[in-house]
């Protein structure tokens, strides 16, 4: 910046003539018998001091003249100085200049140091203070050791689903054909957080974090969650984050979606995807920023589709996914957020406790350890731990370890489920998209609940006298295969709107290594933990496999006769006394054929 000065050599004024000089800088040397109407266009020594480090040199730069241009050198006295310089006024006496010059750059470096100390300190006392308060979290949550009824099914199930790990699958395709729906808790799918006002419901499938445990009965609680390759994840995130934003582009903008909302979601019992964790932060944030690009494209702004090749990084059209993974909401929410969810300390945890950590952790990554670990030992204490990958092992286990045993604590409770059933009917409280239901009416499709992100829970009862573990298997690929096509349908008809990008594992090929290993440094936690569950997984395969065998070789005839470790279910025990009946005839009829015999002889 430049300051005009009016100078004067001798007794003679200038005549108006100025330089604009370069700030601060020292007062050269009077000097004078110099011609007027002249500027020497050459470079002179001047003093420059740097108030940063508080040191003085000397420097050369060109002098800028206009007006009469006097030369540099001819300057006198400047009548303008500036205040915040205290040693300007003695610059031209010399060494005693130099001195103040000196004396006044140690001030500042001094101040410079304390207050750069004070900040450091101030660091340090809170990064020592969230140590503490982590490091306590941990001791309490710990749960240490495995009990040897860990595999057993206690009276409450708690599903504990993270997001994009196939969970919903496991929930209409093996869990709604064991379970009834009055055996659903209220509100258990999500439904707006979970709320324990029923008593005896044994079924509760939810995107909340394990902190919900503060709410259950622990000691009569069984945790079961699936894990899935923390990339994979962060990729189905990202993806059906654009998939349901997408559905509102049939709206001309924003506002429209915000009217049709208010019509329809007073008139609609049902659940949105929108009122989801995480979705409900999610999909407003991709779906403002969908119609944000849309909006440019018409104006021009961005370059042309037929420049993209990648469906990842057309940012003319969606969110490339480079951009996706730095948002400070992925940050928040999506990166590692398996680990979160495990320890209970996701942006929806019930505690005021678990906010404080997970504070605490954000701004100091490095106490993410403390996390890793209590989210280890949760797995560790869980009755089932399936992966995402090993899809058809898993559900087997996923049938064995926890299917038969529900199987087999319904038919014990069939009659009082029943009763409860024919006295009070559970409100419908259906899981669907409703602005996308309100977007299928608009484009004159008929609503489908089979197209619902989570159908109604008012489901058909199976018949469960007659189910065993087999039979749930073979429903499970029925169903499964059905849901699929259903979703697949759905997406096609979602991603349409945002074309040509289209998401499927062949064009994950194309996402350069770069962003892959992003990913991953970002999910450092989830991939240990992933490695964790992968341990555990087999564990749980050799149980299964050691439990074959035991049944093999046991010797009691009543565990021979039910299949398993988990006890003989009452349908069964009923089977000998039919059994037993058939031998007793057997036995007559052959005895009577014998004596006629001898009769006749």
């Amino acid at each position: 910046m430049y300051r005009h000065y009016h100078v004067e050599s001798g007794d003679e004024k200038s005549n108006g003539a100025g330089c604009d000089l370069l700030e601060p800088r020292v007062q050269p040397p009077k000097i004078s018998n110099v011609e007027e109407g002249t500027c020497a266009n050459r470079v002179e020594p001047y003093f420059s001091v740097s108030f940063a480090s508080g040191h003085g040199a000397a420097a050369t730069e060109p002098r800028k003249c206009r007006g009469s241009d006097v030369p540099p050198s001819a300057f006198g006295e400047f009548t303008e100085a500036p205040l915040f310089f205290p040693c300007w006024g003695i610059m031209s006496s010399g060494s005693k200049g130099m001195a103040c010059v000196y004396r006044y750059g140690i001030l500042v470096i001094f101040f410079s140091w304390v207050s750069a100390s004070l900040l450091v300190s101030s660091s340090e006392d809170d990064y020592f203070h969230c140590e503490s308060v982590v490091r306590n979290w941990a001791d309490s949550s710990s749960e240490r050791g495995i009990k040897e009824d860990e595999l057993t099914l206690k009276d409450l199930l708690f599903f504990l689903h993270v997001p994009r790990t196939g969970g919903r699958t496991y929930f209409h395709c093996f869990l709604r054909k064991i379970y009834t729906s009055a055996q659903e808790c209220p509100r258990s799918y999500d439904k707006l957080r979970f709320d324990p006002s029923k008593p005896n419901c044994r079924l509760v499938v939810t995107h909340d974090d394990y902190s919900l445990m503060s709410k259950l009965p622990k000691d009569m609680t069984s945790v079961v969650t699936i894990l899935r390759d923390p990339v994979d994840r962060v990729f189905s995130t990202y993806e059906f984050s654009v998939e349901v934003a997408a559905r509102f582009l049939v709206h001309p903008n924003l506002t429209s979606v915000s009217q049709m909302s208010r019509r329809i979601r007073p008139k609609s019992r049902s659940v949105s995807t929108l009122d989801i964790w995480p979705w409900k932060y999610l999909v407003p944030w991709m779906r403002e920023d969908l119609f944000a690009r849309r909006d440019a494209r018409e104006l021009g702004r961005l370059r042309k589709t037929e420049e993209f090749s990648d469906p990842y990084d057309m940012e003319d059209m969606i969110m490339p996914l480079h951009e996706f993974i730095n948002d400070p909401i992925a940050h928040d929410i999506i990166h590692n957020g398996a680990t979160f969810q495990v320890a209970g300390l996701t942006n929806n945890s019930y505690t005021v406790e678990s906010h404080h950590v997970r504070s605490c952790v954000r701004k100091h990554p490095e106490l993410g350890h403390f996390v890793l670990e209590v989210a280890k030992r949760r797995l560790d204490h869980m009755i089932y731990v399936g992966l995402t990958e090993e899809h058809r092992t898993s559900a087997t286990m996923f049938a064995k370890l926890v299917g038969a045993q529900v199987l087999a604590q319904s038919e014990a409770l069939n009659s009082t489920f029943k009763q409860e059933t024919t006295n009070k009917t559970e409100p419908n409280s259906s899981f669907s998209d409703s602005e996308a239901d309100g977007l299928n009416q608009i484009e004159g499709s008929t609503n489908n609940q089979n197209d619902s992100e989570v159908p109604s829970s008012t489901h058909a009862e199976p018949a469960r006298e007659n189910m065993t573990v087999g039979r749930l298997m073979e429903i499970y690929e029925t169903c499964i295969s059905s849901l699929r096509k259903t979703q697949a349908s759905r997406r096609t008809m979602s991603l349409k709107r945002v074309a040509p990008a289209n998401f499927s594992k062949k064009a994950r090929l194309s996402v350069p290594a770069t962003v892959l290993q992003q990913i991953q440094y970002l999910n450092s936690l989830d991939v240990e933990l992933y490695k964790h569950a992968q341990n555990i997984f087999i564990r749980q395969e050799k149980h299964i496999i050691q439990s074959a065998e035991n049944f093999i070789q046991s010797e009691d005839p009543q565990k021979a006769a039910c299949g398993g470790s988990y006890g003989c279910p009452p349908w069964k025990s009923l089977l000998v006394i039919p059994l037993l009946a058939i031998v007793v005839l057997i036995t007559l009829f052959v005895s009577t054929g014998r004596r006629t015999n001898k009769v006749k002889q």
